[in-house]
């Protein structure tokens, strides 16, 4: 079987190996869950939430075997990377890959199925048990990402207690009772619970929260984001590299700032900052001041009005004129 090797950023040489998944061609729905297993992004860097998830997983307790079911749950503001790391981690390992959204909108139904009705071929109809997205996903080998666990309804909290807990089942309206599988792991994604603008999100059940294990998963830092632009973009020149992560640190510790005064609710999330920029920085690439015209077009329309002049001032103090050279992307 073979291990994937994953490595701790902040000391290289811890290391943790974890089998992949091998997953069955005999089993009925080979191809669908197959066809779920995400790709690697060859740009992705892991800033250590892999490492941490390979340490649990890795457990002398064995809690990734679901003996004692260790669920963990990333929390952070948007754009911080939390379904990538998810996504990501499951790439590496080979697992097919569910992710489901629990806004809202979403059921129970939706979650476990429902009896639905199907042309019988004689101008009839029948009844069939259809499997919801979560049904379908524990009857094999993958890893779940709840996506949004603060945004779901009362019923669909209920219905996933006793999935969570030590009994390890989730009862179906049909009267199966599925068991979480020793090769089915179970994560969630959430924001904050705060007075920010996460419209559909409230705090957490306290018996649901209660079934997680609760990480933060916070904006990365200037070390951090300067490797990712060496990995993504190695022909950026730093005279842009350096204004722009001076930019987002600057801009998102004014976000997180306790201090009313320069406290603002708009951040600059990982994808204006990786991808937004930089596509900008192509774009505006032939003008005087690319960097300016792409902080206009590209990143301030995505700005709260009320917090415009925050953003202004802070490029007049850390920029004020972008560099002159062409970038090199």
């Amino acid at each position: 079987m073979v291990a994937q090797k994953f490595i701790n950023p902040d000391n290289e040489k811890q290391t943790i190996e974890i089998p992949q998944c091998d997953l069955d061609k005999k089993i009925k729905d080979y191809e669908s869950r197959n066809n779920r297993i995400p790709e690697i992004d060859e740009f992705y860097v892991d800033l250590g939430m892999q490492f941490r998830l390979a340490k649990v997983m890795n457990s002398k307790t064995k809690s990734f075997n679901n003996e004692i079911p260790i669920h963990i749950a990333l929390m952070g503001h948007m754009g911080t990377g939390k379904d990538h790391d998810i996504e990501q981690f499951a790439a590496k390992l080979k697992f097919p890959y569910y992710r489901i959204p629990l806004s809202g909108e979403v059921r129970d139904v939706t979650l476990l199925g429902s009896v639905q009705l199907y042309g019988d071929g004689k101008g009839g109809t029948e009844s069939r048990w259809q499997d919801g997205e979560l049904t379908r996903a524990l009857r094999g080998p993958a890893i779940v990402n709840l996506s949004e666990l603060n945004a779901a309804g009362p019923e669909v909290l209920f219905a996933l207690h006793s999935l969570l807990d030590r009994h390890k089942k989730l009862e179906l309206p049909n009267g199966e009772v599925l068991t979480l599988r020793e090769d089915t792991y179970i994560f969630g994604t959430m924001n904050p619970t705060s007075l920010r603008d996460y419209a559909g999100t409230q705090s957490l059940n306290k018996a649901f929260a209660d079934r997680w294990v609760i990480w933060d998963k916070p904006f990365p830092n200037k070390d951090q984001l300067n490797a990712i632009f060496e990995k993504r973009y190695p022909n950026l020149q730093n005279e842009y590299t350096d204004l722009i992560i001076k930019l987002a640190t600057e801009v998102n510790n004014s976000f997180m700032s306790e201090d009313i005064s320069i406290n603002i609710e708009t951040p600059m999330s990982l994808r204006t900052i990786v991808e937004r920029i930089p596509i900008g920085l192509d774009v505006y690439s032939e003008s005087k001041d690319p960097l300016k015209d792409t902080w206009d077009n590209f990143v301030l329309p995505h700005v709260n009005k009320e917090d415009l002049d925050h953003y202004k001032t802070l490029w007049n103090t850390i920029v004020r004129k972008g560099p002159s050279v062409k970038p090199k992307l």
